[in-house]
Order: structure tokens, then sequence, then C-alpha cells
């Protein structure tokens, strides 16, 4: 991780080399990290001194959520920053039954972040209401916390506590907007996305959410198949295939012209990433060589993925991208902190600590800044902002998002992709 520093960002004495720093980035993200060509992409980033041209965002923002893998807290870290927010959102909005599903339009999770993404995005069979507020979900895994964590370890009987949850009926496209769960697919050696949006184009790309869980959460391989059976992974732990999945969840939206038809850019997005404590990989062996190396990758394949994540919002990264991590609470009790068999009354007075902590954002060529707010802080000040983009859309003629609704019976729905016409698509504005 890079050293914390207070210094302030680059003044205007340098802004013609600033300028350049600034393009060269933004052209190397549009066309490396996004996939998109920089002539025709307007830039998420102005100019230091430069005002930002609003005139391609009139349809507004897309709103996203991205939920770390488990960590040393288990989730627990990521739910309790939701529970927050889901109580500012109720409070500034003025709606006590206000959930988080109802102000995000993408959710996207890995490993522990994967269940909580399925617990707070599922649907219910009877309504368009999500199964678990955050609270709730929250005391599921700290109540369930030794035992979750158990079964997912050992894989042994795994449908059993799953299906309590999940029952057999729910599949990944019965959630109430786009998410996202990736696994580790052994069979094809490569990362595998389960996606609300490629299971409303066919069975064979829909999953049992309880397999989804599953297959993002344990580290023993495990084979999952599609409802039809057509399409079978052998699936390992999501933090191996993306830790951090925020980059994996922009890529999607912007790619993704069917859904998200105005989204051209960064600066189109408001972007909430909960990280969940570090790494417990290894424990009970703190100080193995194997413990190490995986502990290293996963810190810096998810620290990567802010980085490139900060660089592409670059200025605007203060008001459109926050990033909640906690930082260097766990490694005062490392071996106790990280064993699985910790209380989560323990793993919860660690998780308050770090909302408490000042909040830390990563500045382009700074490496960290610490600032003056605190993780609840910055919590709070999103949540204000997705308001606003809620009230926002209450006027507003173009529609922000065309969420993709499930083909009549006998059809099959065109993929979703930037090549698709939105005119083909079944939708529904929200």
């Amino acid at each position: 991780m890079a050293a914390l520093s207070a210094s302030p960002l680059p003044d205007t004495a340098n802004s013609d080399v600033n300028k350049l720093t600034y393009e060269i980035f933004s052209i190397l993200e549009n066309n490396f990290l996004f996939g998109y060509d920089g002539a025709k992409m307007p830039r998420a980033t102005p100019f230091p001194g430069e005002k930002p041209n609003r005139g391609d965002t009139a349809a507004g923002k897309v709103r996203i959520l991205s939920i770390d893998g488990g960590g040393a807290t288990g989730g627990l870290l990521a739910a309790r920053s939701l529970v927050h927010l889901e109580s500012v959102l109720r409070r500034k909005s003025g709606n006590a039954d206000a959930r988080i599903a109802d102000f995000f339009d993408v959710a996207a999770g890995s490993g522990a972040g994967g269940l909580l993404a399925a617990l707070l995005f599922t649907r219910t069979k009877n309504s368009n209401a999500p199964l678990f507020s955050a609270e709730d979900a929250l005391k599921l895994l700290a109540g369930r916390r030794r035992k979750l964590s158990g079964f997912l370890r050992r894989f042994s009987k795994p449908e059993l506590e799953l299906t309590k949850i999940f029952g057999d009926a729910y599949t990944i496209k019965d959630t109430v907007k786009p998410v996202l769960i990736p696994c580790y697919d052994l069979s094809s050696d490569a990362p595998f996305v389960f996606s609300r949006a490629d299971s409303l184009e066919t069975d064979s790309y829909d999953f049992r959410m309880r397999d989804v869980c599953t297959a993002t959460s344990t580290v023993k391989p495990v084979e999952v198949r599609s409802l039809d059976g057509r399409t079978r992974i052998l699936a390992v732990d999501g933090r191996v295939a993306m830790n951090n999945p925020t980059a994996a969840a922009i890529t999607h939206v912007l790619n993704n012209k069917q859904e998200f038809p105005f989204c051209n850019g960064v600066e189109d997005l408001l972007v909430l990433s909960l990280g969940n404590g570090g790494s417990d990989f290894g424990t009970g062996n703190y100080g193995s060589t194997r413990d190490i190396l995986c502990r290293i990758a996963e810190h810096g394949a998810s620290d990567m993925v802010d980085q490139a994540v900060s660089m592409a919002f670059g200025q605007s990264s203060e008001s459109g991208y926050v990033r909640i991590q906690g930082l260097g609470v766990f490694a005062r009790e490392e071996q106790e902190t990280r064993s699985r068999s910790l209380a989560a009354d323990k793993v919860m007075k660690c998780v308050e600590t770090i909302l408490a902590q000042k909040y830390v954002r990563s500045a382009m060529f700074q490496g960290k800044k610490v600032t003056e707010d605190t993780n609840m802080d910055r919590i709070e000040g999103f949540a204000g902002q997705i308001i606003m983009e809620q009230d926002r859309r209450r006027t507003s003629i173009l529609p922000p998002v065309v969420l993709k609704q499930q083909a009549p019976l006998g059809q099959q729905s065109p993929r979703t992709s930037s090549a698709t016409t939105l005119s083909s698509v079944s939708s529904s504005y929200v």
C-alpha cells in the first residue's frame, strides 16, 4: 500500500504538465480499462482550472454498489456500512421502508460480498421488494458467521444452509436490479461472472442463487450447473478471480448500452466500493510463505483496482467514487482477529473502529490521502448524492436505466451488449 500523505494535489504552476499527464492517462484508461475510443468518449476529468462539461450527462448518473470478498471481517464491515447507509437513506428520503436496492442500479459482489449482494437484491416471489434489509442481512451474517464460514470453507452439504436462505426456486434472474457475482472456473482457467443480464437471455446462463453464492464463496472446488444443465463450471472462491469487483461493474455498465443507454463515461457514474478489512488467508499459519503470498496478491489486486478507478475518475473521484477500506485495525492482533472462529461481537468492535477512521482516498500520483472526514461521513455524503439522483429522475425525460425484462415464454432476448439495440428489448423505466 502506498504511503499515507497529507500533501496537497499539484498546484496550477504545473498546469501544463498536469494537462498533458491527465490527457495521457485519460486515453490509456479509456482504451485499456474500459475499452472505449478516447476520440469518441467525453473526458471524465477536467483539466486543472477547466469547468467540467455536463452536456453529455443530462440523463443522470448510474449508481453502482461494489462489495469486496470476505476478508478479515467476513463481510461484516460491508454489511455494517450498508446498515448506516440504509439508515441515512431512510432519514433523508423520508421513506421509512427504503432499501439499499431502491437507490442503486447495479450491484457487484465477490465472496462474502456476493452473498451480501444476493441478500440485498434478490426479490421476494410475491413482490418487487428485496428479501433482506441491510440490518437483517447484517444480523444473518453475524448470527451465522461461524456456521456459514465453516460450510463454505469445508464444503460439507452446502445446499442445506443456503437453501434455508434462498430455497431452490430463486435464481440469478430473480433480482430487482442487475447483479454481478464472480467466481473462478477451474475448467476453463478463467474468471466466470454470474450476471442477471445473461440469465435473462437464456437458461444456459441462469443459475440457482444458492449455487451462485456457493461458487463465489467456497475455496474447495465445486461443480455448478445452469438450470438447463448446458453450462457447467468448476467453481472456486470469487476472491481468486476478482476480490474487488468495482472495475468489472464499471465495465459492465459502460458496455451495456441496452440497459444503460446514456452512460458514456465515468462522469456518468456514482460508485460506492466497500472493502472488508483485508485477507483471512492462511489462518493458523500466519508466517508461512503461502499465507504471505496470498495476502499480498489479494491486497495488491484490490488496491490496483482502487488506484485504476481513482485515476479514471480523476479529480471527480471526490464526489463520484467512494472507497471504504479498513486500515491497520487487524494488524494489532493478527492471529486472533484473522481467526474464522473469532466471535462476531469482537469482529464488530473492529468494524466500528474502521468506520470511525479518517477516510483515505487514492490520489493520482500522490499515493493515499488522509482526509478530515471519517468513513461514516463519506457514506452519509454519498447517500445525499444518490438521493439527489433519485429525485432528479422523477422529472427527467431521459431514462438513465432501462432494465431488461424476462422475455415471454418461447422467445429469446437479444444479448445485452453495446451492439444490441434498445428498441429490441422489453424494458422498464427506473
